[in-house]
């Protein structure tokens, strides 16, 4: 069966599209027409569509129609027991560190505050911070806060950028350099 196809063609979807009767215009009707319907009923329509037209085979739904595999198993799924599945995207995210534990914000602000400077020109409401990350870590563990349960000195930093307090680089001094000295070859003198 599959010796004289070419390995570009997929013998198997052509075969289950031709045995079932779909012409190549049909697939692009179908995907286009499925498109157009919204979530979750469009998870539905998926599987509709591969139950009736491709028995029910999510891998060659993936092949014809471009649709994740995983999302046309659940249309098929959803399509034969008549529920939908919800999702709730927004339950999905890991808290933030300042939301698991609110005292911890309150002591951030406490240590910083002091330290902050608003904008020269006063364009931005920004405020800006000296201190480092790091040093808010250590002045939290000095104020009695255990390492284990503070976050990680890259998330103190993060939780300093959330809530608009912007880590400003210390200008380095220079270092002054030796001023050169002419050496007895290189003396230049109208003597």
């Amino acid at each position: 069966m599959f010796g004289y196809c070419k390995k570009e063609d997929l013998c198997m979807k052509t075969s289950t599209l031709v045995r079932n009767g779909i012409a190549p215009e049909l697939v692009g009707l179908i995907s286009r027409l499925v498109d157009l319907v919204p979530w979750p009923a469009r998870r539905c329509a998926m599987g509709d569509v591969t139950l009736a037209l491709l028995d029910g085979k999510h891998r060659l739904a993936e092949d014809v129609f471009g649709w994740g595999r995983s999302t046309v198993e659940v249309g098929i799924k959803e399509f034969q027991t008549g529920f939908l599945c919800v999702n709730d995207i927004s339950a999905r995210q890991k808290p933030k560190a300042e939301e698991k534990n609110p005292a911890l914000l309150a002591e951030i602000r406490a240590i910083v505050e002091p330290h902050c400077e608003s904008e020269s020109h006063l364009r931005t409401t920004l405020l800006y911070t000296t201190m480092t990350a790091q040093a808010v870590y250590d002045a939290l563990v000095k104020k009695g806060w255990s390492a284990e349960s503070l976050p990680t000195v890259r998330t103190i930093s993060n939780i300093l950028i959330r809530h608009d307090y912007r880590l400003r680089t210390v200008a380095k001094t220079k270092v002054q350099k030796k001023p050169k000295q002419p050496t007895q070859s290189l003396k230049t003198s109208g003597r």
